[in-house]
């Protein structure tokens, strides 16, 4: 479809918009990914579930060299494609087998994503522009601190983003917006669109290709329904997508049987239709993750969803809107999903972050003011983030006084963890607080220098955050059972975990072959409890669910400590 003819005040061409030949900046971006993201990823345990379990997963890999299947226990796993793992297992092939090479993935993606986003945003608006995006994706909370994880979805959303990028690229150059430079034909963008897509469902599955069609599809509706792109077009846009995902979901069908397809479905479905493992929470779950977890970008990218000044060209006014349909489309369908998990609305961070951009580059311009309800939340949310962090050192101090207050066993036990507190953890919060006071200050005199404070300042708070406080909350969480299993991992014997999910005991225990570990299997489960064995059981289970071994005359205590309890069977 053509779009009608425009002003021609809109369809002027402005130099800002064609990206310059100088890559400083986007060389300048890599080297802040690599400075903040590359170092202390091993400076703590993976966390369970989705760390430990995609580590494990590659770690087998490496031991089977088997890259057409996935397992976990070396036995199929049906819950996620390979090509997350496949990054993780050559991390591990190059660093060795551990924490910093299963989180080295995710902040290589980071040291790709930042300059990508200056770029694309130069090409949109300028180098200004693009300058404010990435710096404010780097500089927000939780787009900061996937990019220092081991799960998948860094990479899973940077191909959707790229997918849906380059779809409107080719309805651009089909419909023939004036204004931004498309050197290439509509059927070229259209399969680079299908590419990532595809990169995407080999990342995670089919949900890439529904959150793309399903935005597309929005943006349909919004045209009132007429075809922006012909059938043909989006035909070769989905078989592109289907082909670059076969070369994993076919090759395993030809290879074991549809069992992967049928399984990874019913999977997706559960997930869809209940709160699986647990994972439940209330329909504006997302929206308060997003709002609290992507400070401050969260702030500003709501001013976005009102009138902007300053959108000259068609298409600019076009991305924004494409942008607002993206992360709607994300929001409500994970808000309808009834598991409820904080990364599963993290494809939100691109269209959130460049919705801040947009804000932040209108009140630089002085187009937008520094409205009194766009300050109440910057300070209150930032508040809280001080109020955290400078009351958690004292609370740690006092963790044996606060256990009783809680009425749930286990984390009474977690809180009897012997986790070192000096008092110097507040310096982060005393930062945040310092930062913001500057920000106030800044605003008032040269906007342009306070927005970069405010973002280059918070990933340097993050980054204290984690320094200060990661290792010692995993100390209460869950450092006594990965020691545990750490320290029995050179023995010949059997490991168990009963009555909650847990990858620790296969990843920090090493196992080499099948049958070492015991995982989600009942059978095997009663076995090592109460049938014959001809080498040691050790087995971990937490303090509420003990209750039935501790009455087990196979099984003799070996520890209770911070909420868990360490069990051994000895061989008949």
């Amino acid at each position: 479809m053509r779009i009608p003819q425009q002003p021609n005040y809109l369809n002027r061409k402005i130099q800002s918009v064609e990206p310059s030949s100088n890559r400083n900046y986007a060389l300048g971006f890599a080297l802040l990914g690599a400075l903040f993201f590359l170092p202390f990823l091993g400076g703590v345990h993976l966390f369970d579930w989705d760390e430990v379990n995609f580590a494990e997963i590659s770690r087998e890999m490496l031991i089977t060299r088997e890259y057409t299947r996935v397992y976990v226990n070396f036995e199929p796993f049906f819950q996620k494609p390979p090509f997350f793992l496949w990054l993780q297992a050559a991390a591990m092939a190059v660093f060795g087998v551990g924490e910093f090479a299963a989180r080295f993935p995710n902040a290589v993606c980071g040291m790709i994503t930042l300059p990508l986003l200056f770029r694309i945003g130069q090409k949109l608006k300028g180098t200004r522009f693009g300058l404010i995006w990435a710096g404010a994706y780097f500089g927000s909370v939780l787009p900061f601190l996937y990019f220092k994880s081991g799960i998948i979805d860094p990479w899973f959303n940077l191909f959707i983003f790229l997918g849906v990028y380059y779809f409107i690229l080719a309805y651009w150059k089909r419909s023939r917006f004036e204004g931004v430079l498309l050197s290439k034909n509509a059927w070229w963008y259209l399969f680079l669109a299908g590419f990532w897509i595809g990169m995407g469902m080999l990342t995670k599955g089919p949900v890439a290709y529904l959150i793309a069609v399903l935005t597309m599809g929005v943006y349909w509706v919004y045209q009132r329904f007429r075809f922006y792109v012909n059938v043909p077009q989006f035909l070769f846009f989905t078989l592109s997508a289907m082909l670059v995902s076969l070369i994993w979901f076919g090759l395993e069908t030809l290879k074991n049987g549809p069992e992967f397809m049928i399984e990874f479905n019913v999977y997706q479905y559960r997930l869809f239709s209940t709160p699986d493992a647990g994972h439940r929470g209330f329909p504006g779950y997302h929206f308060i993750v997003l709002l609290l977890g992507c400070f401050p970008a969260s702030i500003f990218a709501l001013r976005a969803f009102f009138k902007l000044p300053g959108e000259v060209h068609v298409f600019q006014v076009d991305f924004r809107r494409w942008m607002k349909f993206l992360f709607w489309t994300v929001l409500i369908l994970f808000t309808i999903v009834k598991s409820k998990i904080v990364h599963y609305s993290s494809m939100c961070y691109f269209p959130l972050t460049y919705l801040a951009a947009l804000t932040i580059e209108g009140m630089i311009n002085g187009e937008i003011t520094f409205k009194p309800w766009l300050k109440g939340f910057l300070y209150s949310i930032g508040g809280l983030y001080i109020l955290l962090t400078l009351a958690l050192p004292f609370a740690g101090m006092q963790a044996e006084v606060l256990s009783p207050l809680f009425k749930d066993p286990f984390a009474q036990g977690n809180l009897q963890a012997e986790v070192n507190w000096t008092g110097w953890e507040v310096i982060p919060g005393l930062f945040l607080l310092g930062l913001l006071l500057l920000f106030s200050r800044f605003i008032k005199k040269n906007r342009q220098r306070a927005f970069a404070l405010l973002f280059g300042g918070m990933g340097i708070f993050i980054m204290l955050t984690l320094i200060f406080f990661i290792k010692r909350i995993e100390g209460y969480s869950q450092r006594a059972a990965v020691e545990f299993f750490k320290e029995r991992a050179a023995e010949d014997a059997h490991y168990l975990v009963t009555g909650y999910k847990s990858y620790v005991h296969l990843f920090y225990t090493r196992p080499q072959q099948g049958g070492e570990a015991c995982f989600m299997d009942e059978d095997c489960r009663e076995e090592l409890l109460n049938g014959p064995v001809s080498k040691p059981v050790y087995i971990a289970t937490k303090v509420h669910k003990a209750e039935a071994h501790r009455n087990n005359p196979n099984l003799e205590l070996l520890e209770e400590k911070n909420g868990f309890v360490f069990f051994r069977r000895l061989p008949d």
